[in-house]
């Protein structure tokens, strides 16, 4: 059951670009004092217009909301070139906290991420109320969060961007490595799975394990997924991606992977891997149709296929 919440402040601050930045804060009892967040209303929002999808772009983990104004001048330039629809945007300060409930209770982190914030964004803006319009970006931390939110729930969620992931090679958490864990200490990891880390609440919400039980209900959903990693990380976050595109591949759940050669955790690399994961939501929202000579390419393939199956 969801716990009800209330404004706390809003703060409207002026734009370089063209839209507009409102800094808000949410009273809850789910964490321990107002969740602050920031949305990027377009240039030209109408609050009587047409509802505009929501993108939940979610900080790393030396992040907080102020993220968002930092992707601002991607997003807006991409909404200047047509690449990107126009959406409503909204980054919470969800700290060092995985976007995850803890397993003794005391902090709720993803259940007032996804639930509540949406539904009080959706209250305030002009937004979708239709998993198609819901969409979550994050980047290394945030990328942890996006996918575990979606792999868990693709009824509410219609595309997750998971750039440089935050998330482990493995099952088991006793599989993990020190290569794997090495940047995040034990104090971290039991504060938010329990002392000593807690194996099956681990597993339950480790995006490979929830892959693996989810998948019909993730292939069913059609959710957009969109996966990169850079294969220099300075945390070794390509062998999880690398894992996780595995998990994916083999139980025949589409996605797009990208390893990015030449690319690192932080640094130049990152702002043409933000365009490209933010333009892969333009393509969930307006899918490639296929052209008659590649239908009949196919459909021939298909046919030379059958018969080939016959024979052996």
């Amino acid at each position: 059951m969801r716990i009800s919440w209330s404004f706390v402040w809003i703060i409207l601050l002026p734009s370089a670009w063209g839209g507009k930045l409102v800094t808000g804060a949410l009273a809850t009892p789910l964490i321990p004092h107002p969740l602050a967040y920031t949305v990027l209303l377009p240039d030209g929002y109408d609050p009587a217009g047409s509802a505009l999808p929501l993108l939940l772009a979610l900080h790393g983990g030396d992040g907080d909301h102020g993220f968002l104004s930092h992707q601002q001048p991607i997003i807006e330039k991409l909404w200047s070139a047509g690449t990107l629809p126009k959406m409503v945007v909204a980054t919470p300060d969800a700290e060092r906290s995985f976007y995850m409930d803890h397993k003794d209770g005391s902090q709720k982190w993803e259940t007032l991420i996804l639930f509540n914030l949406v539904d009080h964004l959706r209250e305030q803006y002009r937004i979708s109320r239709d998993r198609s319009g819901l969409f979550i970006f994050g980047i290394s931390m945030g990328g942890l969060g996006a996918l575990r939110m979606g792999l868990k729930h693709p009824e509410r969620v219609g595309a997750v961007v998971a750039l440089e992931p935050g998330i482990d090679p493995a099952l088991k958490w006793a599989d993990v490595k020190p290569r794997n864990r090495f940047w995040r200490s034990d104090e971290l990891m039991e504060s938010v799975f329990g002392k000593p880390v807690d194996e099956v609440y681990w597993q339950a919400n480790n995006p490979a394990n929830i892959a693996v039980a989810n998948a019909a209900k993730i292939r069913d959903s059609a959710l957009g997924i969109y996966l990169d990693a850079a294969d220099e990380d300075m945390f070794h976050l390509q062998d999880a991606a690398e894992f996780l595109h595995r998990i994916l591949y083999d139980r025949g759940i589409p996605h797009e992977y990208h390893l990015v050669r030449g690319a690192d955790h932080l640094g130049p690399s990152l702002p043409p891997r933000i365009q490209d994961g933010l333009f892969f939501l333009t393509r969930v929202m307006n899918p490639w149709k296929s052209t008659p000579p590649v239908t009949t390419t196919r459909k021939l393939l298909e046919l030379q296929e059958r018969r080939y199956r016959s024979k052996y």
